[in-house]
């Protein structure tokens, strides 16, 4: 066996390759779960898993696993090893938001598929199988809840229910995976992960500001999804006094105000963001009957996003009392902290060091595929530096030379682990 090293060339022309799919006319990069785009998205990934000797196996919700089980007998449907042996597994997701960027999740994937080229070059033959994994609609912004695919794949949420899941558009999930062609036969969590790494870009400032390649990511936030419903009562803006509104809008605005008073005073790492805001009749001179807005709470600690949560339940109560209007509130997602596997954060730190990488302990502040699969194996991230701290937006970048020191980490952590 000679010493595995990654195709940096290759990875990065797959990132340009897989980043143009799902481009507008204008050119913006919109990759929605279960849509066309990613359909050819999909396809391309699957080509070049079984370019490179995967075994691909496809389950229920359209997780993509590509298994690679070169000590493993074939006759087995999913690729587990000997003895019942479970695969390393590595991976992150390919769906997008609106205007996205490339990196997000798909760098995750394709250097997880560089890391199997890797070793299979250098004839390495792993004890223990690795299966690179892509989820279905980890964005959660066509259907929801996010993360979905690799909360199905841990047992926390039924396909059943997920399969019916309605989107923005009003399609059902499960007969758009059908539609597309992604409807496996395969159980969810049929391909049970030893232990589960996710390489992705940081989405955040820190590195790049601290001049660090490498963040070893310890724990992630919790995070609440809210959808608040206020309903007062439409009227002529020119003729109806102040005193006299039932102004849905008024009520909308305060809340927003309120919460970031309420995060900005506490100095606590909470963070409360209302990304998505509507109206009606959503005419320039009708006062507005309704508001619909989303409340996204994150908190690294679940006491605070309790009481953040709580926070925001009892200003609505005073609200809906002191504006004259109904509120409603929908839970649309909630996801407990989480702390990452401390033997599999050491690992990315001791490799990091020997390539000589500036590395740091970290807090996720974004929701990844990996807090779900903590749930049911050992897991743990590593960062690579976001320019700006920028994502979600095309603006997103990140250094090819940070994107091939990370891919180099996770193959040294995946040889190590599998028994190469």
């Amino acid at each position: 066996m000679t010493s595995p090293a990654i195709d940096h060339d290759r990875l990065l022309d797959r990132l340009q390759r897989l980043g143009s799919v799902g481009r507008t006319k204008s050119g913006a990069l919109t990759r929605l779960a279960l849509t066309d785009a990613d359909r050819e998205g999909r396809g391309l990934l699957v080509g070049w898993m079984r370019e490179a000797g995967l075994e691909v196996r496809i389950d229920r919700i359209g997780n993509i696993f590509g298994v690679w089980a070169p000590a493993c007998d074939t006759a087995d449907p999913v690729g587990i090893g000997p003895d019942g042996a479970d695969p390393v597994m590595i991976g992150s997701h390919i769906d997008s938001v609106i205007d996205a960027g490339i990196y997000d999740g798909c760098y995750g994937v394709l250097a997880g598929l560089a890391v199997v080229e890797a070793l299979r070059q250098a004839g390495a033959a792993p004890a223990r199988p690795i299966a690179v994994a892509a989820f279905t609609n980890e964005e959660g912004v066509r259907f929801q809840p996010d993360m979905m695919g690799s909360l199905v794949h841990a047992g926390g949420l039924d396909i059943d229910a997920a399969l019916a899941a309605v989107g923005t558009d009003g399609r059902v999930l499960g007969e758009e995976l059908a539609r597309i062609g992604y409807a496996g036969d395969l159980p969810p969590g049929a391909i049970r992960p030893h232990c589960y790494l996710e390489l992705h870009i940081e989405q955040g400032p820190i590195l790049e500001a601290a001049g660090l390649a490498i963040g070893a990511v310890d724990s992630l936030q919790g995070i609440s999804w809210q959808r608040v419903t206020i309903e007062g009562a439409a009227n002529h803006a020119g003729t109806t006094p102040i005193a006299a509104r039932r102004d849905a809008g008024l009520a909308a605005a305060r809340v927003i105000a309120h919460l970031r008073d309420r995060v900005a005073g506490a100095n606590a790492g909470t963070l409360a963001t209302v990304g998505s805001l509507r109206f009606e009749p959503d005419a320039i001179n009708v006062i507005p009957s309704r508001a619909v807005f989303t409340v996204d709470l994150r908190d690294p600690e679940e006491e605070r996003l309790q009481a953040a949560e709580d926070g925001l339940a009892r200003f609505l109560e005073g609200l809906a009392e002191s504006e004259g209007v109904t509120v409603a509130t929908e839970r649309l997602a909630r996801f407990r902290p989480v702390r990452f596997d401390p033997a599999l954060v050491e690992l990315v730190a001791e490799a990091a060091e020997r390539r000589g990488l500036g590395h740091r302990r970290m807090t996720s502040g974004a929701g990844h595929d990996a807090q779900m699969i903590a749930r049911i194996a050992p897991a743990a991230m590593i960062f690579v530096p976001s320019r700006g701290g920028i994502s979600h937006n095309p603006a997103e970048f990140t250094e090819p030379a940070d994107l091939a020191a990370g891919a180099d980490v996770l193959l040294d952590i995946v040889a190590k682990l599998a028994g190469t």
